[in-house]
């Protein structure tokens, strides 16, 4: 059966709706959030509807079946990412995840792995969103520990020239984005794996534009930990994944403490259970489990090399089409190899801001601003962007429709 994203949109409930006195809706913002299909609104409104319960805590049929969505959920995300079960950690989110390694980190025993100080080095890149930036400069700080980082070229790829200076003997920590959500530049992470490995650096990935769009495989890209957010991927906002190897889960300090993640407890210590139960203190966030574990079911039954094919042919066409219009300038690659759907540009002199609203007003729903990543705009050189990201529900027409109210914009503010 070929992909049909005609169909797919009928799957989701707000592409039936109107938006700005009766306009079609053309969204072009998966970037920053994906829609959801009615089956993941069905998924977490049958949880609370049916199975609400506490998971992992009581023995009567209904916590039983909240354990089993919950766990079942877990079973979904692992053959996805091609995990174990056990290496599944849910949080409430990738930056939780992130910054969940992080921490953890900083409280590593001297004698471990992760134990960081004076001396030892982590390496970011210039792509980076805050959220797998920030929580290593707070690192960094807090244990002496110094920052370093890939720059970017102008093209909009790694400047992996001088990969041997950058990640060496001092590296501790190598944590990067898979794909940049700016300008859709996918790394190329063999390079600096097999290096950070070489010199006995872990390898943290942000995964957050990666794996709702292409197939990612833990165990082939021999990463170290990984992170992406539910809400990206179809599923429902307050659930994310933090993934680690087995080994270095066990080794790894917690980063929240309470009930659920022990063994035992006396009044003067405790110890702690194993992963996943180790970092996930708390009642856990079931319900979101059971929509992202829908979510994942759903693009299975479609097919992620389906999906990551039809993107790349929506991204090629809209490359295309942008440059064809005047002053138009696209912040990145300009084809489709190593490339993802996020696609940022600038127009002429029209603030990214009110070429996001004109768009807007004729239902075009794209993202302006900075992207949570300043220091990548300031190193290409603009203040802010308009970014179109694209996904499987996405139309040639969706391209045709943004291309348009570029053209319109630009009557609209006299450029």
């Amino acid at each position: 059966m070929s992909f049909d994203p005609v169909a797919i949109r009928r799957d989701f409930p707000i592409f039936e709706r109107k938006i700005r006195d009766g306009k079609r809706l053309v969204y072009l913002d998966s970037g920053a959030t994906s829609q959801k299909p009615q089956v993941v609104i069905d998924a977490e409104l049958d949880f609370y509807r049916l199975h609400n319960a506490a998971a992992h805590r009581g023995a009567h049929q209904l916590a039983e079946e909240a354990t089993d969505i919950y766990e079942g959920a877990r079973e979904a995300v692992a053959r996805f990412i091609g995990a174990e079960v056990d290496e599944v950690v849910f949080t409430k989110g990738a930056t939780e995840s992130l910054n969940l390694v992080a921490y953890a980190m900083g409280n590593a025993p001297l004698g471990s792995r992760f134990h960081l100080e004076k001396g030892d080095v982590i390496v970011v890149t210039e792509m980076e969103h805050h959220a797998n930036l920030i929580p290593w400069q707070q690192l960094a700080a807090r244990t002496g520990a110094t920052l370093k980082w890939f720059e970017v070229t102008p093209e909009g790829r790694l400047d992996l020239s001088s990969i041997n200076s950058i990640i060496d003997e001092h590296v501790k920590v190598v944590a990067l984005t898979h794909q940049s959500n700016v300008l859709g530049t996918i790394v190329p992470l063999t390079e600096i794996v097999n290096r950070a490995h070489s010199v006995g650096a872990v390898v943290v990935l942000d995964a957050c534009q990666s794996v709702p769009h292409m197939k990612v495989d833990v165990k082939a890209l021999d990463i170290d930990f990984l992170a992406f957010s539910g809400h990206k991927i179809l599923g429902p906002t307050g659930v994310g994944i933090f993934w680690g190897k087995s080994e270095l889960l066990a080794e790894l300090p917690p980063f929240l403490t309470g009930g659920s993640m022990i063994e035992s407890v006396t009044m003067e210590s405790a110890t702690w259970a194993p992963a996943p139960r180790k970092f996930e203190a708390g009642v856990p966030n079931m319900a979101q489990a059971a929509g992202l574990g829908a979510a994942i079911k759903y693009i299975e039954s479609i097919g992620i090399d389906e999906i990551h094919r039809h993107e790349i042919s929506l991204t090629g066409y809209l490359l295309e089409k942008l440059n064809e219009v005047p002053r138009l300038k696209v912040i990145g690659p300009m084809d489709t190899v190593d490339r993802g759907a996020a696609v940022s540009f600038t127009f002429g002199d029209i603030h990214p801001h009110d070429l996001g609203q004109y768009l807007d007003s004729q239902g075009i729903a794209v993202r302006t601003g900075h992207h949570c990543a300043w220091p990548l705009n300031r190193k290409m050189g603009v203040q802010s962007t308009t970014r179109a990201s694209l996904y499987l529900y996405n139309t040639f027409e969706d391209c045709d429709d943004l291309i348009a109210g570029i053209h319109g914009a630009a009557k609209y503010f006299g450029a």
